[in-house]
Parts: C-alpha cells; structure tokens; sequence
C-alpha cells in the first residue's frame, strides 16, 4: 500500500500523517471514547469523518491482502536478519480486523 493511495482526490495524507495515524490506532483502541476525534487531533490536518473512513479503507486493503486479490510484494531480507518474523505482523492485522 502506497503512502498516499489511501487518500481521496480532496484529502492527501502525507507519509508523516500516515505514520501518526497506524500510531494513533494503537494507542486509541475501540473501547476509547471519542476516539476518532482524539485520533484526528493526534495525526492533524484532518477530522474524524476522514479519519474513519481511512480506517475503513485500511481494512479493505486487508480484506483484499488476505483474501488473495493483492499479491504480496517479495520482500529482501537484511544481510542481517537470518529469518524474518512475520507473526507480529499478522497479529496486528487480525487486531485491526476484529476493530
């Protein structure tokens, strides 16, 4: 997912603000009140209609990734990194789907 395709031709988000919002969405779980408002002032520059509605384009781009519609990219390893851990990764996608 590039860092803007998740924007309508009226909302760019910049990469900085992308970043804030994945980070805003682990502080600010669903059992926090108010928390579209708190996650737009968090990130900035935008409100809590477009925050909800990115929300639920991330899960879309999800749903597509996990049903197949969307190939993963093939990832190089670092010349460091023996294995790469994907579990935490996954786990924060089944998180973010049951929200």
């Amino acid at each position: 997912m590039a860092s803007n395709t998740l924007s309508s031709p009226n909302s760019r988000w910049t990469t900085k603000q992308n970043k804030l919002f994945e980070n805003a969405l682990a502080i600010y779980d669903e059992e926090t009140t108010d928390r579209w408002h708190k996650i737009a002032m968090f990130v900035g520059g935008t409100n809590e209609v477009e925050v909800k509605r990115r929300y639920e384009m991330l899960l879309e781009d999800i749903k597509d990734i996990e049903s197949g519609k969307v190939p993963l990219p093939a990832y190089k390893r670092n010349a460091g990194c023996s294995r790469v851990n994907i579990s935490n990764a996954e786990q924060r996608m089944r998180d973010l789907k049951l929200n």
